[in-house]
This record gives structure tokens, sequence and C-alpha cells, in this order.
């Protein structure tokens, strides 16, 4: 080793898919690994790391680099997934390999690729190299072992007009609109299908299988997945601060794809009453029709509660005019704001939620109870833990049309905010809060698993 050069437990190259979803789970748990002595190599497209709003110095210890999905200047745009997934995994294994290589020849070669299990090449590459692979799950465990089911044959599709229980091993009853999307509407989205399924095909050649969750959980879905994969929770994988405080100033992500105005938010919030609020948010990817969003306008403004409403840029032509002036009192439209901030915040005290795993994940480790509004994917199996499994909130439920009406949003804001209900949900939430940082706290499952995972890097 040469003078002066840091005595690394071993080199990780960590490859998300590129979207926000994606990359801040696992720009996350690169961050940790990094803290544990690990050196680690983030890996974005081209195109991601010119358009990241980030703080550089929550990433400082990690090394940025980047392949192509040969979409290197102007983002995918309106290519289909199918096509968008062929290309990456074109232009991407060869960028890889290059890069690989390249670091290979610099004297600090890598020792395993962690990559996103929504995309299986980077095993093959790593493979080409002697490297070891880790694959990470961006969704839960119940979610994944629905769609490995179906890749082994086991859960058949469509599923039969008549079947109205699905008993799955790891996961209590299930009915066909508690199945991601993509499984009880057979036909949507088939190039998000086929990839949902496409994890598995290499999955059983990978050295590790990471999830970002935690034991307790999904206890009786790991205990099933864990007879016959090497399967660890590392999760939840969200800011130190909101945890463990183990990671100094560590209290973002570090890479937002979305401008945000924190000082606006939270300074707003700062002048709203302990637990008054409704905070509202879709993600970074789910699209609400115009009806959905003026029906959840108009259940916002009836509700007694304040809200607080991120609406993405490219949806903001769907909200209904004259809201925002009609509630300046109550009410606060922003284009993007700091989720983990937000939900931190005492004056939250409901989260209207799309249900991706990473807003459940964050509400959960902050104790924040929610309003399930899932639009697709595995939105509504998440929805159903939610309510049923964990019971820490409430599934907004639909009309014919699949609609959220305004005076159903009213009505379960309200139950949430104050009804009976509403206390138990809380004391859950709380519950689950402690479990999540016990976890991820010294000495806990996915702290001890992670440790486990380093001392075997470099063997």
């Amino acid at each position: 080793m040469e003078k002066g050069q840091i005595a690394y437990k071993g080199h990780c190259l960590v490859l998300p898919f590129p979207c926000q979803g994606h990359i801040n789970p696992m720009l996350q748990f690169a961050k940790l690994l990094a803290h544990k002595g690990v050196k680690v190599t983030l890996v974005t497209t081209r195109y991601v790391h010119k358009t990241m709003y980030g703080s550089a110095s929550s990433c400082i210890e990690l090394e940025l680099e980047t392949i192509s999905d040969s979409y290197d200047e102007a983002g995918r745009g309106e290519t289909s997934i199918d096509a968008y997934l062929e290309s990456f995994r074109k232009e991407g294994s060869k960028t890889l390999a290059e890069l690989l290589e390249k670091l290979s020849s610099s004297g600090s070669p890598v020792d395993c690729v962690i990559y996103d299990a929504f995309m299986t090449w980077p095993l093959d590459i790593a493979r080409k190299f002697g490297i070891a692979g880790a694959v990470f799950f961006t969704q839960s465990c119940a979610v994944e072992n629905i769609y490995y089911h179906i890749h082994e044959g086991l859960l058949k599709l469509p599923l039969a007009d008549d079947q109205s229980r699905i008993l799955l091993p790891g996961l209590p009853p299930l009915e066909p609109l508690d199945l991601p999307s993509f499984v009880y509407d057979f036909g949507s989205y088939p190039g998000f299908y086929q990839a949902s399924l496409g994890q598995f095909s290499n999955v059983d050649k990978a050295d590790w299988i990471l999830f970002n969750t935690f034991y307790d959980l999904e206890e009786q879905v790991v205990d099933w997945l864990a007879k016959f994969w090497p399967l660890r929770t590392v999760g939840p994988t969200i800011p130190s601060k909101y945890l463990d405080e183990r990671l100094e100033d560590d209290k973002e992500y570090g890479v937002n794809l979305f401008k945000s105005d924190n000082d606006a938010c939270i300074k707003w919030l700062n002048e709203r009453p302990k637990g008054s609020v409704a905070y509202v948010s879709f993600g970074s990817f789910a699209e609400l029709g115009v009806e959905q969003m003026e029906d959840l306008a108009r259940g916002l403004r009836r509700s007694k509660s304040n809200f607080l409403w991120v609406v993405r840029a490219s949806e903001a032509a769907k909200v209904p005019k004259g809201l925002v002036e009609e509630t300046l009192e109550k009410g606060l439209v922003v284009s993007w704001c700091p989720q983990m901030e937000v939900l931190a915040h005492e004056a939250v005290g409901c989260f209207v939620t799309h249900c991706g795993w990473n807003s459940t994940l964050e509400a959960l480790s902050l104790g924040v109870p929610m309003l399930a509004m899932p639009q697709w994917t595995d939105q509504t199996t998440n929805a159903k833990f939610i309510m049923d499994v964990w019971k820490i909130g409430l599934t907004a439920p639909c009309d014919k049309k699949g609609l959220v009406r305004p005076e159903v949003v009213e009505q379960c804001i309200s139950e949430i905010m104050e009804g009976e209900r509403g206390k138990e949900m809380k004391i859950n939430a709380l519950k689950w809060k402690e479990l999540a940082k016990k976890a991820v706290d010294e000495g806990g499952s996915s702290d001890k698993n992670i440790d486990e995972f380093i001392s075997k890097l470099v063997q």
C-alpha cells in the first residue's frame, strides 16, 4: 500500500436504476458502507449525473462515476420502458465493463458490484471480471415474494375471475386488488411487468441478496425467502439523522432530480400547531388524472386540517384554478420539498401518500400515520400492509370509477387526525418507529447484516 493511502475494507461499486426512487435508498446504503470503512463508487447515468440537484457534502465519502444508457444528452423522454431497458442493457453493459477495467488498472479494483434488482445485466458483467455481485431490492420482501411466485409459475396469471383469495407462504391472505397492479390488471404496462419478473432470471447466481426493509417489519416473509436465498435485510436505508444518528450531518439523501424550496416549506410548518397538517405527496413518478386531482383538492379544502401538498411542475396544470388563493390560510402547494424533514416535523399529523416503498418506509421510520391512495405497481400491496398488517393508516376507498371522492378524503383525514382509530394508528406508528431505529442501530438486525456483508467482501 502506498504511503498515505487509506486501508479500505474492500471496494464496492453501487449501481442504482436511474430514477429518484431507486437512487435514494441505494445512495443511502452506499453512505453507510463508506461510514463503515468501505471504498464506494456510486455510478449513475451521464444524464442523471448532469441533472442531479444535491448537496455534494453528503456524498463526500463516495467516488462518483458514470455509465451510458445512450440517452446522455436529453434523457429518455417519451421512449417506451421496453426500448429504454434494452438500450440501457446494451450501452450500460459496454460502459460498465469499461469502467470496471479503468478502476482495475487504477490500482483500486472493485470487489463487489451492488446493483439494482430492476437490472440483471450488471451481474453478468461483474462475473466476467471475477467480481462478486450483490443484488439490491428497492421494493418490499412481500411484493418481491409475489413476483417470485409468478416467475416460478406458482401463481398463474391472469387470475381466475372467481379467485377471491390468494394464499402465498409468508404473506397474509390477499385479495386480487392487494396484489401489485401489473398482477391484478394483467397486461397493463408489459415493459414494467417483464422487468419485475425478470429480476429473478439470474438472482440465484448473486452472492448476496439485499433488501431495503428490516426484519421485524416483514419477519414471516423474510424467514420464508431466506430458506432458499442468501437474503439480508439492510434497511430502512434513510438518512441517519432520522434513525440512529450515527452519521454526522446525514439529514438528506444528497441527490435530488427535482428542485425544492426547503425554506418555504419548513417556515410554513413552523407556524402551524403540532399535529395539525396533512402532508400530501405522490412521489417522483405517480401521475393522478385530472378528475382525481380535482377531487383530492376539494377534499383537502373541505378538511378541517391544514395541508402541505407537493405537486410536481409537470402536474401543476391539473390543480383546480383558484385552489391556492382560496386556501391560503390553511394550505400550501409546492412543487417539491425535503420529504424527510417534513415528515419529521411535529406539525405533521398525517401523510397522504401513493405508498411507494421509500415513502412508506420513511413515514414508518418517523412514526407518521398514513392515508394510502395507491396508484399502481407495488403501491396497492404496500397499502394493504399499512392498513391491515402494520395498522398505521387507512386505505382510501375508491368508487366504481376508481376515484377517491372529496368526502372520502375529508373523512379519512379526520379519522386519522382526530378519531379513535387514529389514536391507535399513532401508537402503532411510534412502535414501528422504535423498531426501525433498533434495526439500524449498533447491534440491530440490519446493522449486523451490513457488518456481515462487509466482513466477507475481502477474504
